[in-house]
């Protein structure tokens, strides 16, 4: 525990994952602390049936391409194997059950972690990603529903639904996702600020993730122009979506203005006895163990330009959405942002060394 690493690695997951595949390559002496007890990072939370937004083709880490048919879109727990592989195969130093807890700097970085460790490193990429804290958007009268409530990570499969009233709120690909699946076997609705805008999956034959990537669309950099990479609210069309939300089932209403106690209120006055509600609203980064280090603004974001800290000499992330393109938060863009950021902490060392 007395070592003073080179890089330690918070999160392994995907980003964690393609950081420690280049640190490796530089042989530097690195750590991979992961909180759980696998380096699977966010995966194992999401529900069954989820398939990667993009191609077997286009979904792999950096030094290991993912195994299937080039134009499949592969599951969760294909997923989750892939990762295993990955680490197993390129035997990268992931200690697990390490939640790091908080982070000190002086000269070099103290790392504590929940069970009581202090990690000592010259340099840090936190690899914890954007998804890693569920968001629920705070809705008068939550608290007198006698009804169930779940955030998107909690929902696993559609069969203890079956026959019940549900609403999924959201619209962006897993709240249209998890609708459909559960539409099949119970009365399901959609709750949405805005209709949802459906994007053909494929043009012409070919995935649009090729589009973007042909393009440079994909990995467009616009942190260089000193502009916020650009979101987009539509949802990827993975099979019948747009037929099925055309036909009603699930259908979409303007989002509810509170709850009752059985159920909800819609924006024309009229109640709903409602079973359940299912929050598809996504996540946010839990970064509080960086807070002592300076490195978080106000809104709790990272103070951060294409991954490297801007008032932090030696602070470094990895997987932030938008980081510096519109894949960065994805198995296909973390490879890239990795690459990038690996290369500015050899020259931080090099510094260093003096």
């Amino acid at each position: 525990m007395n070592q003073l690493w080179d890089v330690i690695v918070i999160g392994g997951g995907q980003a964690g994952l393609a950081s420690g595949y280049y640190l490796k390559k530089l042989n530097l002496q690195f750590l991979i602390l992961e909180a759980s007890s696998h380096a699977y990072g966010s995966w194992p939370h999401y529900y069954d049936s989820l398939k990667l937004f993009s191609p077997t083709s286009l979904s792999s880490l950096p030094g290991m391409k993912m195994q299937g048919r080039w134009s499949k879109y592969p599951y969760r727990n294909e997923v989750i194997q892939y990762l295993e592989n990955y680490a197993r195969k390129f035997e990268l130093p992931i200690r697990t059950q390490q939640k790091v807890t908080s982070i000190e700097k002086d000269q070099d970085f103290d790392i504590h972690t929940e069970s009581g460790e202090v990690y000592k490193a010259k340099a840090i990429i936190n690899a914890t990603g954007s998804f890693n804290c569920p968001f629920m958007p705070s809705i008068n009268g939550t608290d007198v529903f006698q009804g169930e409530i779940l955030h998107s990570s909690e929902y696993r499969t559609p069969e203890r639904f079956k026959d019940k009233r549900i609403l999924v709120v959201g619209s962006g690909n897993s709240a249209v996702q998890i609708a459909v699946e559960l539409s099949a076997i119970s009365h399901t609705s959609l709750a949405v600020l805005k209709p949802i805008k459906i994007v053909n999956q494929k043009r012409f034959g070919i995935d649009l993730h090729y589009w973007l990537r042909s393009t440079g669309l994909d990995a467009f950099q616009f942190w260089r122009l000193g502009k916020k990479t650009p979101t987009t609210s539509s949802v990827i069309d993975l099979g019948d979506y747009e037929v099925r939300l055309k036909g009603g089932n699930p259908g979409q209403r303007q989002m509810f203005t509170s709850f009752t106690r059985d159920g909800v209120l819609w924006p024309d006055s009229t109640e709903e006895k409602v079973d359940t509600v299912i929050f598809a609203t996504g996540y946010r980064p839990e970064l509080t163990h960086l807070k002592k280090t300076g490195a978080i603004g106000l809104d709790g974001k990272p103070l951060q330009r294409a991954g490297i800290c801007e008032n932090v000499s030696g602070l470094y992330f990895i997987g932030l959405e938008g980081q510096r393109s519109f894949s960065s938060a994805t198995l296909r863009g973390v490879g890239p942002d990795s690459k990038y950021v690996v290369r500015h902490i050899r020259r931080y060392l090099q510094v260093m060394r003096k």
